[in-house]
Order: structure tokens, then sequence, then C-alpha cells
């Protein structure tokens, strides 16, 4: 039986051929004979962390099962301008019709796992953990995601359905830190839910509040100075995990995580990157 993580990705291949393709690769088609092989390598031409090689293995066999394709390169490892990751033989129109969804998945998710690896390794000697967030492409979060954990990175929640996050807009409109919490745990007590819970919070005032109520996972510290950060860190002492996020940046994230915090979290690692520049030739 497949897992949902199959499934999913299975989902993901299917439309972005279907938007590819549409009524088919006519260019191709008007050229080249149905009967024609041919080989192809994944070139790269920019310094950075691979990553997307087993969603190509996934999507190679959903386009043609009879494609041959021999790894040299696999997923998570540093790779510099002019390597070969892997090699394809088969149908030509094979190759070309699984080009584009190819190397549009591998482009974004290697420069995640770039980004990711950076900001992880300013993390090295720390007990803190780098964590992604839901700020994800519509659609792909879950190729995003995937290469974070490529890169060294943690996941967050998947989605709104798999944990409780109790954000500023949920206190607001909740009328207060006391009552979102207390509402929260009738909530999951009435639907016999088992969701740990996170709740964000803006000042020391928030903080305190918070500490009052047991059963609360981790607290997430919003857009705080460092200087407020390590006070947050000492006001939690323990009691639950703690995470900073909000600003946090490749020159600040060290210092943060100097604080003590479990987990720091953001955004950047797959909203702002640039693609890797990847290739993939005829040989």
């Amino acid at each position: 039986m497949k897992t949902q993580f199959e499934l999913d990705l299975e989902q993901i291949i299917k439309i972005g051929l279907l938007e590819d393709i549409g009524s088919g690769d006519h260019s191709s088609i008007a050229c080249i004979p149905p009967d024609s092989k041919g080989k192809s390598k994944l070139l790269v031409k920019e310094k950075g962390v691979i990553a997307g090689v087993d969603f190509a293995l996934a999507l190679f066999k959903q386009v043609d099962s009879n494609l041959i394709v021999d790894v040299h390169i696999p997923d998570g490892t540093q790779v510099d301008i002019g390597d070969i990751v892997f090699e394809v033989y088969g149908a030509s129109l094979s190759l070309l019709k699984a080009e584009r969804l190819m190397l549009n998945s591998m482009q974004r998710m290697s420069a995640i796992a770039t980004k990711t690896k950076h900001f992880s390794d300013l993390l090295r000697g720390t007990k803190t953990k780098l964590l992604d967030t839901r700020k994800t492409t519509p659609g792909i979060r879950l190729l995003e995601k995937w290469a974070v954990r490529i890169g060294g990175g943690h996941n967050h929640r998947f989605g709104l359905y798999d944990m409780i996050m109790l954000k500023d807009n949920h206190i607001d409109f909740a009328g207060g830190i006391d009552n979102a919490i207390s509402k929260t745990k009738d909530y999951l007590k009435v639907n016999q839910l088992d969701l740990d819970i996170i709740v964000e919070v803006r000042n020391f005032d928030e903080l305190s509040q918070v500490l009052k109520h047991s059963g609360i996972r981790r607290i997430l510290i919003d857009n705080f100075s460092i200087e407020n950060t390590l006070k947050a860190v000492s006001m939690i002492d323990g009691q639950c995990e703690s995470e900073s996020s909000g600003n946090i940046n490749e020159n600040t994230i060290a210092q943060y995580a100097a604080c003590g915090v479990d987990y720091i979290s953001t955004g950047a690692i797959t909203h702002s990157v640039q693609n890797m520049d990847l290739s993939f030739k005829a040989f």
C-alpha cells in the first residue's frame, strides 16, 4: 500500500504534467519519430546542494517506466559546476516530456536545500533547530518542505490541520490569550483530538499569560529583539519549548540561537530563494 506521501507526490506530478503537456507535446511529436531513443544528463551549472533526485526518479517512472536512470549524485550532496547528477536513457519523447517539470522542481528544491544548509550551518554548535514555515508555493509545499529536510532543516507543521498554532489574529479574534487557550483545550477535548499547541506571543505580558497555562508544547517568541529573546527564554525556564521567529536573517540567526531557544523558524528558506542553475542535455 502506498503512503500518503507517495500518493501526494503522484498527484503533484500528474498535475504538473497536465499543466505542461495539455493536449500533447506537439513540438516533439512533430519532428521526432515515436521509436527514437536518446540519452540525457542533468548538468550542474551552479554550486549548491542538489535536491530532487528522488523526485526526478518518481517523475521518470510516472512518465515512462521503461526509462533507465543512472544516478551519480544523491540528494543532499554538495555539488560543483560541471558535475553530472544523473543520466537517463530511453524514449526521446519521454525524456522531453519530463524535462521541464523535472528541471523546474529540482532547480527550486536545490535552491531551498542550499539556503537551508547555509542557515543550518550557522546554528552549528548550538542546540537550536531550524524550522521552515507555511510560506511556500501553493501546490508544491510537499516538494519545498522535502527540500528543507534534504538541506538539514526540520519541518514545522505542514498545514492548518496537524498542529494548533495560536497566532496574533487568533488571539485577537478570540478576545485574548486566556480565551484562545481555554477554548482551544475545550475544542480538542470535545473532538478527541491530540494536537500540540503552540502560542505566539508579542510581548512579555502575553508571555506571562501563556506561562500560567499547562499543556502548551511551545511558545513562539515573535519579533523580539535579541536582548528580549534572552529574557523570554529565562522566563520560560524549560516549562515548554521555545521558538524564535520574525526578522531573523543570516546575520542575526546565530545570536538568536545563542539565547537558548529550541527552534528558529524562517520563511526565507522557502520563499526567498533563486533557483539553482541546472540543465538537462542530450548527449
